[in-house]
């Protein structure tokens, strides 16, 4: 399939949720913008593999987390500053609320399991389906609602967001960092 305009727009219409989905798999925000970087010109190289009428989004999301996962295997063996104690000089003390708040979101965010996070991510923050966040991560449906339903629960304890099992994934994410939007 040839890169015509209109594609290229819609994958340029995705760059926002696939940085937004590196920084939450990363944690930091230089090897997301690395990572989007890295899936645009896998996508641009294979496009001949997209399908026309698939989801485009899930094909670029699939991209990006077989990346993140190629990428995690191979740094896993490097170690450095093992005891984060150069990495503790710095870093320095935010002088909002809302980015204490978002800073706390993000560190009990990291707790969760991987395949919870990116469940929680792709359903609760990209607005994708059930269906959809399945087959990026390559599972059944309902151990994707499974993954959300755990994620939910142990954000909102580590938290302690009362009334949250009364939430959907993305208020949940909404009710934590306070924002209005998914």
């Amino acid at each position: 399939m040839p890169l015509t305009d209109s594609l290229r727009d819609d994958i340029l219409a995705a760059v926002p949720s696939l940085r937004a989905f590196a920084i939450s798999l990363s944690g930091n925000s230089d090897r997301a913008d690395d990572l989007v970087q890295e899936t645009l010109l896998r996508a641009l190289a294979n496009i001949d593999s997209f399908q026309p009428g698939s989801n485009l989004p899930a094909w670029l999301f699939t991209i990006l987390r077989n990346l993140f996962r190629s990428d995690y295997r191979k740094r896993r063996r490097e170690v450095e500053d093992a005891e984060g104690n150069y990495a503790k000089t710095l870093k320095t003390h935010p002088s909002q609320g809302a980015h204490l708040e978002f800073e706390e979101f993000r560190a009990a965010l990291e707790k969760l399991p991987q395949d919870q996070r990116e469940a929680l991510i792709l359903v609760g923050a990209s607005g994708f389906s059930y269906e959809d966040a399945a087959a990026i991560c390559g599972c059944a449906v309902g151990t994707i609602k499974s993954r959300v339903n755990r994620a939910r629960s142990k954000l909102a304890a580590l938290l302690y967001v009362e009334g949250a099992e009364d939430f959907g994934p993305d208020e949940t994410i909404r009710a934590v960092i306070g924002g209005s939007g998914g």
